[in-house]
């Protein structure tokens, strides 16, 4: 099996153009390992689409199966442009969260950078919950997939190994959840730290910094309808937020190298 291996500012995944295989769970877990596989956050195929010009399917590191992923989707647009799958520009992505459309930057033939798209994230009244003797406060937020957005004075000083796991498999959450710790540095910075369902500790999660941004306008904490900058281990992504609902994220995404099965 062919690969390409691509990050969108550190979350990295094995991109595959075809068909999905019987033992794709196992083939994830294996491959993503980071000391016996190629490592990395897990798989993502990349097929032709009969409702869109391209779909992709996601595989966590633990061989579960995700409905969407903002910085692996910027890697497909890029992926099927470089190698020549596509010479549109304008793309429509299927996925298990709905059709995204995406905008390619093209610099001396290559794709530099990616605005996609989001649809609508919603955000509901704040909830609470018991991590050990702690209770935090956090903003459920979908965007496709779900999210626990938690506010606080300094994203760098939380426990993110100890308390992500607990929050992913918090009763709260029967199907697990993204937990995303959120420090407002102004009213259009944020500074975020992820624990993905299915991934653990990633340098960047595109939904979860469209689910930050969106919990963030939707507290009053950034501008509606103007570019929020999250900075994340990985980098920085920019997010808006407009009056409707809509999310839409612009970022990098590129190739690390290519490789084979063995």
């Amino acid at each position: 099996m062919h690969f390409t291996k691509m990050h969108g500012l550190g979350n990295d995944y094995l991109y595959v153009f075809g068909d999905v295989p019987d033992d794709i769970a196992a083939l994830s877990v294996r491959l993503s390992d980071r000391h016996f596989g190629a490592g990395s956050d897990g798989l993502i195929y990349i097929s032709r689409s009969q409702v869109a010009d391209f779909k992709m399917r996601i595989f966590n590191a633990d061989g579960s199966e995700a409905m969407m992923c903002g910085n692996g989707i910027r890697c497909v647009g890029k992926y099927v442009y470089d190698k020549g799958y596509t010479d549109d520009t304008h793309l429509r992505i299927e996925t298990l969260s709905g059709i995204k459309e995406l905008k390619l930057t093209v610099t001396h033939g290559k794709v530099q950078r990616v605005t996609v798209q989001m649809g609508k994230a919603s955000v509901r009244a704040e909830e609470s919950l018991h991590v050990g003797a702690q209770e935090l406060c956090y903003s459920p937020v979908s965007v496709g997939n779900p999210h626990a957005v938690f506010f606080t004075e300094n994203a760098d000083e939380v426990p993110l190994e100890t308390w992500g796991p607990q929050i992913e498999r918090h009763p709260n959450f029967p199907d697990g959840v993204n937990a995303e710790f959120v420090q407002v540095l102004s009213d259009a910075e944020l500074r975020m730290r992820v624990w993905e369902r299915g991934s653990g500790v990633t340098m960047a999660c595109g939904t979860g910094s469209c689910a930050s941004a969106a919990a963030a306008v939707r507290k009053g904490y950034c501008r509606q309808g103007e570019p929020i900058a999250v900075h994340l281990d990985g980098g920085t992504l920019f997010i808006r937020v407009d009056a409707d609902g809509t999310v839409t994220m612009t970022g990098p995404a590129e190739i690390v190298y290519e490789g084979e099965t063995v």
